[in-house]
């Protein structure tokens, strides 16, 4: 329970660190992340031997296909994100992940076939109400947010369908986002608008960007291993809730009376959610007892 609220947490706490890094260039932080994230990964799989495993992945192409899908797609994610934390648009970032669980039943039912139970049919169609509200009012940032649980919704479902252990994938995700990395980064610095070196803070925030990005992964992995899926689908809630309070209390983001009506509809569909699935929980239980 610790390691799931800590990685939430710190998930829900991301908008702060990367305001500080409001002066680098977005694409910028997103090349550094990764290289330093790759360092980070790789020492830990070192550390616990799984170096052969993933040499393994690498020579294997069909866990190399989906892994590149898997690679895209948190790319994308990790360069949105950014971009538009420090362009002021936390609380679209917030809606983003507040969509996602709703997103993945989604992808559940049109791809995996799943059956939905009522009530959460019932969730997904009020968030579906809250969505097309906030379309038709704050246009100009719906893109953030559809996008944002659009490509972590499809990035948890390659993974799921992917028989790779999660440091694992992440390895095989930063090697592969490695090369475009770096030639951009080579790109930028020829063209003097690299900022890592240029002062020691900023420097220093970049090279810890690497462990922003993994070690609440490894939290979540540790995590995921002793608790219920009931459980930790609740607590995700957390990190959308944290960084809905980081928008508005500490950045000053004002809600629109559009946005308010929109999450006041998500809100509504999330709790419908959490109670099916804490219902449905329930009555497994005393079905094996």
């Amino acid at each position: 329970m610790l390691a799931a609220v800590a990685a939430y947490g710190a998930w829900g706490l991301l908008p702060i660190f990367f305001r500080l890094l409001h002066h680098v260039n977005p694409v910028e932080i997103v090349g550094q992340r990764i290289l330093w994230s790759l360092l980070l990964v790789m020492a830990l799989l070192l550390a616990r031997r799984s170096l052969p495993g993933l040499s393994a992945i690498l020579r294997d192409r069909r866990l190399m296909l989906p892994l590149a899908g898997s690679a895209l797609m948190i790319g994308m994610n990790w360069l949105i994100y950014v971009w538009a934390v420090n362009a002021g648009h936390v609380i679209a970032t917030s809606l983003g992940y507040f969509l996602n669980p709703l997103v993945n039943v989604g992808l559940g039912v049109l791809l995996l076939h799943e059956k939905l139970r009522r009530g959460q049919m019932a969730a997904v169609g009020i968030a579906a109400v809250g969505v097309a509200i906030m379309a038709a009012t704050a246009l100009t940032t719906l893109w953030i947010s559809v996008t944002l649980a659009l490509t972590f919704a499809f990035y948890g479902l390659i993974r799921k369908l992917t028989p790779v252990a999660p440091m694992m994938g992440l390895g095989v995700e930063t090697l592969l986002l490695t090369p475009p990395a770096i030639g951009y980064l080579f790109w930028l610095s020829a063209h003097g608008g690299v900022s890592f070196g240029q002062d020691m803070t900023t420097t220093i925030l970049l090279i810890i960007a690497g462990a922003v990005t993994t070690v609440p992964l490894v939290l979540f992995a540790t995590a995921a291993q002793r608790l219920s899926m009931t459980t930790l689908g609740l607590l995700q809630y957390l990190a959308p809730t944290l960084q809905f309070l980081c928008g508005t209390l500490l950045f000053g983001e004002k809600l629109t009376a559009g946005q308010m009506a929109s999450f006041a509809l998500i809100w509504l569909s999330l709790i419908l959610f959490a109670t099916d699935s804490l219902t449905a929980a329930r009555r497994n239980r005393l079905a094996t007892v």
